[in-house]
């Protein structure tokens, strides 16, 4: 492995610590290749065992155009997306040796290029046929769940389904994440991480939901870690996507779930879903974004025709346990309300209880492998960043990888960069200069966290991005006739959020690099576009920066490896200017290594630096400067 950790730093093999630099690669490895799994490809999912995820980011074929361009836009890192369907899609045990095949391939292509490497197995909203991407379709039949009655039982609000080309509303961006708390996604969550303490009774082929669904997972991710083993630029394995706690730590009727009157769509509590999934009819709210906020425009009956997601003959699981029933008159009550909130007696914290030990068996499962693995956790952060403690517990040779986004401007799909709201002091925002100390400070807090609670790890920020078809897409209609303003805006909101990377000295792979991505349909999942490459801004495929979007927001002068310990970086836009400022060790024989792009000093550049001979690779875009002193030094470089 080409990569080590140090405190919080990635160290080489010459000892310097190195910056990664990167991007998620791709947000359309969500859905497979053959069928075309597209979400606005209409489809009932019953050719879910026979799908294919082989060319998934982009063909064998391809992939040295795609991996010099990420080069030549300073990138150093890929979070690469895998999923659970695309290795076991055919059923429990049968794993797509094609897939695997070309995934060990293209990651050795990547090595070729010298670009690190960490595997991200990912889902949202637990699979395809709940909305999102994940799990393979078999998995709900084990417990007796029936995909294809989820859209007419409301179990899951899915495009594949909903969508109407005439009709926008009937399927807006962001709709997706309203399955957070329906009958699949909770249902699916509650019993892989707390199968055992909340569904004992729901037993696969003798095993426990939870230990069975665990154990295929893992099995499944240990297939791509025989396959990448080998290759020394694979750096380890993130541990889940954004992991969800289904339903644990919420009270059934969902009178404690934190932020719900900002659900987008219907906005379902833990009840809601079970009995609406189960047949019965129940009036939900409906959520939208209006000019001051989320607000609830409508209350809908859901379900009106009593289909239950269960397959026939099959007790509803959170019946069957107790959860609710039915009284005298034959209507559905509550009887546990606060079932998934404490076990014998005692509270339940879900990071503690069953996030962490979850990571570990993750862990042990990799490392049968792969001994060395870093291991690139995820975990539901917010209560440490509002200041509770939690006893969270992280194996060794590990790395936060939280995500952090511009939730208002992901959301209203406007730039809001000079009023925003902070969602952490729950307050609106008003300043540039104030919303950009409010990214600088959200960022440094998740940092925080891996210094004083995990014992002084790397950070890197897993996921953050823009939405590129914000203000009504209009950069894509201004491209062509006004290519030097038509990406004003988005480089102008970029270039606030790497500021705060920047600030922080924080490692990143910014989302996404969709290679099939289209302006019609964003990155082929659920009308996301966040891609920071499209085919049809590619209007000259023989220029590598053709197809790239607001590249001077994310194309941007950084270090890359330092001989030392990094100490401040900055970046001015406008003039030009960038300093970086490290406490060298001139015993590191090897030199700091620069990334200027050509992009952002089109006329050359000036360079200062405090003690050293400097070298120049104009044509990989890159300064080497050899130290021959410890101690503080400056480099500061300018705009001819």
């Amino acid at each position: 492995m080409n990569l080590k950790v140090n405190n919080e730093f990635f160290i080489d093999p010459e000892g310097r610590s190195v910056l990664l630099r990167g991007v998620n690669l791709s947000a359309s490895s969500k859905v497979p290749s053959n069928p075309n799994g597209a979400t606005h490809l209409q489809t009932d999912f019953s050719d879910h065992k026979d799908v294919s995820f082989v060319d998934r980011p982009f063909p064998i074929k391809e992939a040295d155009g795609h991996f010099t361009r990420l080069k030549h836009w300073g990138f150093n890192c890929l979070r690469f997306l895998v999923t659970w369907e695309a290795i076991e899609h055919e059923g429990p045990g049968k794993y797509d040796k094609e897939y695997l095949d070309y995934i060990e391939e293209i990651l050795k292509i990547a090595e070729s290029y010298g670009l690190y490497t960490f595997i991200n197995p990912h889902q949202d909203v637990w699979s395809r046929m709940s909305g999102g991407d994940g799990a393979p379709g078999w998995t709900f039949g084990k417990v007796g769940l029936d995909f294809a009655k989820f859209n007419a039982s409301e179990a899951a609000f899915i495009m594949q389904y909903r969508y109407d080309p005439n009709n926008p509303k009937a399927y807006s961006p962001m709709y997706w994440t309203g399955n957070e708390n329906r009958l699949a996604n909770g249902t699916m969550f509650t019993l892989f991480f707390g199968g055992k303490d909340f569904a004992p009774s729901c037993q696969i082929d003798g095993v426990n939901a939870q230990d069975y669904l665990q154990n295929h997972f893992f099995g499944a991710m240990k297939q791509i870690a025989i396959r990448v083993k080998d290759n020394p630029q694979v750096l380890g394995f993130d541990t889940l996507n954004e992991p969800n706690p289904g339903w644990i730590e919420k009270l059934v009727d969902g009178s404690n779930i934190k932020g719900f009157k900002n659900i987008l769509g219907y906005a379902f509590t833990p009840i809601d879903a079970m009995l609406i999934g189960a047949g019965y009819t129940r009036s939900i709210g409906f959520h939208e974004i209006k000019r001051f906020g989320i607000k609830e425009t409508k209350c809908d009956d859901l379900n009106p025709n009593n289909i239950s997601a269960w397959f026939d003959g099959v007790e509803p699981i959170w019946k069957r346990e107790g959860v609710w029933n039915l009284d005298d008159n034959g209507e559905p009550v509550i009887l546990k309300n606060d079932y998934f909130m404490s076990k014998n007696g005692k509270k339940i914290n879900f990071s503690e209880v069953y996030l962490s030990p979850y990571i570990f068996k993750f862990t042990e499962a990799i490392r049968s492998v792969m001994p060395e693995s870093i291991m690139f956790i995820e975990g539901s952060f917010e209560k440490l960043l509002r200041g509770e403690d939690i006893p969270f517990k992280i194996p060794k040779n590990s790395v936060n990888a939280s995500h952090w986004y511009d939730v208002a401007t992901i959301g209203t799909k406007r730039p809001m960069l000079k009023a925003n709201y902070d969602p952490i002091a729950e307050k609106p925002i008003v300043g540039k200069k104030n919303v950009q100390s409010m990214f600088i400070r959200h960022l440094g807090m998740i940092k925080e966290l891996s210094i004083t609670k995990w014992g002084k790890v790397p950070t890197i920020i897993g996921e953050f991005g823009l939405a590129f078809d914000i203000n009504n897409k209009s950069a894509y209609k201004n491209f062509k006739t006004e290519p030097d303003t038509a990406w004003e805006t988005h480089i102008n909101a970029l270039t606030m959020y790497y500021n705060a990377l920047d600030k922080n000295l924080l490692n990143s792979t910014q989302w996404n690099y969709t290679p099939d991505n289209t302006n019609e349909w964003g990155d082929q999942w659920n009308i996301e576009d966040l891609s920071i490459f499209s085919k049809d801004q590619q209007l000259n495929p023989s220029d590598i920066n053709s197809g790239g979007r607001a590249i001077k927001g994310f194309c941007r002068p950084h270090f890359i490896r330092c001989t030392g310990i990094p100490l401040k970086m900055e970046f001015n836009i406008k003039d030009g200017t960038f300093y970086f400022e490290f406490d060298g060790k001139a015993s590191i024989t090897a030199p700091t290594i620069l990334f200027i792009p050509k992009i952002q000093y089109p006329n050359g550049y000036v360079i200062s630096i405090s003690e050293g001979d400097i070298e120049e690779n104009k044509e990989k875009q890159l300064i080497l400067i050899v130290i021959k002193k410890d101690g503080i030094h400056t480099i500061t470089i300018t705009r001819k």
